[in-house]
């Protein structure tokens, strides 16, 4: 057997490799729970008519800040409205903020990760230093700063400031990750058959390099979530009559009213932390399961 045949073989096996890890997920128990969890705050966000007959914006100022009673799990909000009802509309909006700040931020630092890596010399140049520019800035501040210039903050103003200051660091993991499959026996196999660039990037090394950019962004959902959550108690988020976790807490956490009524924080404090959570186990169960090597 030849040497470039042995080389394309060895690079059928390393495909194969994530394939078998992904069916030792299903015999881990906090894999299963966590994955449960985001099924059902998928749900809430995709179908919310499934989880409460009631609107959310139906209020009666009456029953202002009054706890559970039978058929409102979880009582009323400052404005009578139903809380429950609340809290399922609410997951649409805190899960749409992490996904498409991990689709977005996914999808730049694959690009440019990949051209930067494979390609190296001018483009590598330019890219590493964008990233490290991004990277050298103080984010927290530059967020704030720029969420206030905007009278009005809607999701995707949430996200383009999210996904500017994120792509940097997962962008230097898919760079990193590429650099090393491009030096692989198969690699260099398949540009001694004749395979041009492109091909070889596409179908050769970024399906092999990703697997660390996958567990990144997986874990960049639930930070997505947290992030939206921290910029409406701060003021510079979301704004009634939006519904969102982090937007519940804020309003809960105002003039005391968590003090008068805590279940109002504990609710969304609750389902966000446990989304956050799977998230984080998802990840971390998807790395040992793609990346063996990244074991402790």
């Amino acid at each position: 057997m030849s040497e470039s045949t042995m080389a394309l073989l060895t690079a059928r096996a390393r495909r194969a490799r994530p394939r078998s890890g992904l069916r030792t997920l299903l015999r881990r128990p906090f894999f299963l729970v966590a994955a449960a969890i985001i099924l059902v705050v998928a749900l809430m966000a995709l179908f919310p008519a499934l989880f409460t007959p009631l609107d959310p914006r139906a209020c009666d100022l009456t029953m202002s800040r009054i706890g559970p009673r039978p058929g409102h799990l979880m009582g009323y909000d400052i404005q009578g409205c139903d809380y429950w009802s609340n809290v399922v509309y609410g997951a649409r909006t805190s899960l749409q903020v992490g996904v498409l700040t991990a689709l977005f931020s996914f999808t730049i630092a694959l690009v440019a990760g990949s051209l930067a890596g494979y390609f190296g010399g001018v483009v590598d140049s330019v890219v590493s230093w964008l990233s490290n520019v991004i990277l050298g800035i103080p984010v927290g501040i530059a967020s704030l700063v720029i969420l206030y210039q905007f009278r009005s903050r809607t999701v995707w103003t949430i996200v383009f400031v999210l996904v500017l200051f994120s792509w940097a660091g997962t962008m230097r993991y898919m760079r990193g990750s590429v650099m090393q499959v491009k030096s692989l026996e198969y690699i260099q196999a398949a540009r001694g058959l004749g395979v041009g660039p492109w091909r070889i990037l596409r179908r050769h090394v970024i399906p092999n390099a990703v697997t660390p950019l996958i567990v990144m962004s997986t874990l960049s959902i639930g930070a997505g979530m947290t992030a939206e959550a921290g910029f409406s108690i701060l003021g510079v988020g979301l704004k009634l009559p939006a519904f969102s976790w982090g937007l519940q807490i804020a309003t809960a956490s105002q003039d005391g009213n968590w003090q008068i009524a805590p279940l109002l924080m504990l609710f969304p404090a609750t389902m966000l932390g446990l989304t956050t959570l799977a998230f984080v186990i998802l990840g971390e169960n998807l790395r040992d399961a793609l990346d063996p090597k990244g074991r402790r």
